[in-house]
């Protein structure tokens, strides 16, 4: 495990003290400029989420251009509802075991009722069928089923085979406790038992942006699982939420999520000029949220270009 050190970081970078690893380096000038951008556009408030309460962002940003990652963020540590982006840790874990040959990628799985739950499909101009009672597919498909289209049916499948004690074994390992792994997509009534009232899942925008560090760096378990989970990250279906503000040459490896109130994405953008992670988690409608993390996303952008323009 890396280390670890507690850093008391100015509220403008992160709103409270928490654990934040010692290789990431607090950036005041960025953190700013992005608290800066975060208001101009009204999300730096309370958001009413019904029955949740109330709601803030959690923003994360780690500029990776020029070698030294710089960090920061607005309310980078509240933890909020992930959404479908929790699937990533997924995915991390099973690569993992994988990777320690517990199983291959070409391992058959079969689908079973309980985890079919799946009436639509996340992304509708996806030609695979959705998953049905009984399908025989490999631990490859449902990987990429859940990452690049979101599958809730192929994530209950990889919980299952990867188990949430072994999923929260790698995310406390990594210094992510609050971010673990506690339900499956869907209802309580039909949660394994031990978890029908279990708390639900949450995570924050550092934990989120650490975990793409590791990724871009090669360190997420090994240099294996890195690049498998970039590849998978590569291919994402839903370009909507953040990508839909980048430089059309940038590619941006990245999970989405979103229900209800929450509309989340989190990935490592890169051009060939700079080089970055951002972590959105916004407590907005999706309808609502688009608009935003569009431009939100052309601003961040255009900080960190203007940023290592003056290095």
């Amino acid at each position: 495990m890396r280390s670890i050190l507690l850093l008391c970081l100015p509220s403008l970078l992160l709103a409270q003290q928490m654990r934040v690893p010692a290789y990431l380096v607090a950036d005041s000038t960025l953190g700013t400029q992005l608290k800066e951008i975060v208001s101009s556009l009204g999300l730096d408030r309370d958001f009413d989420v019904g029955e949740d309460g109330i709601e803030q962002i959690s923003l994360s940003v780690i500029d990776i251009s020029t070698g030294v990652p710089r960090l920061a963020g607005v309310h980078g540590d509240n933890f909020i509802y992930p959404a479908s982006v929790y699937k990533m840790y997924v995915a991390a874990e099973v690569l993992e075991q994988v990777s320690l040959a517990h199983y291959s990628l070409w391992t058959p799985v079969v689908v079973t009722s309980r985890n079919c739950v799946d009436k639509g499909k996340e992304i509708p101009h996806d030609p695979r069928p959705l998953l049905r009672e009984g399908d025989t597919v490999t631990v490859n498909y449902l990987l990429d089923l859940m990452i690049t289209r979101s599958d809730n049916t192929a994530a209950n499948c990889l919980i299952d085979l990867a188990t949430r004690e072994s999923i929260n074994a790698m995310i406390r390992r990594y210094g992510w406790e609050g971010s673990e792994v506690t339900r499956k997509f869907l209802g309580r009534r039909y949660e394994d038992p031990g978890y029908e009232k279990i708390r639900g899942t949450e995570t924050c925008a550092l934990h989120a942006a650490d975990f793409m560090y590791n990724v871009e760096t090669g360190r997420l378990v090994n240099a294996w699982v890195s690049q498998q989970m970039k590849a998978l990250l590569g291919r994402q279906l839903d370009t909507t939420k953040l990508a839909a503000g980048l430089p059309p040459g940038a590619m941006f490896y990245h999970k989405t999520g979103w229900f209800s109130f929450w509309t989340n994405d989190v990935g490592i953008v890169n051009d060939g000029r700079v080089r970055y992670i951002i972590a959105c988690f916004l407590p907005l409608r999706e309808e609502d949220a688009l608009p935003k993390l569009r431009t939100l996303a052309a601003r961040v952008d255009a900080l960190v270009r203007s940023l290592n323009a003056r290095n």
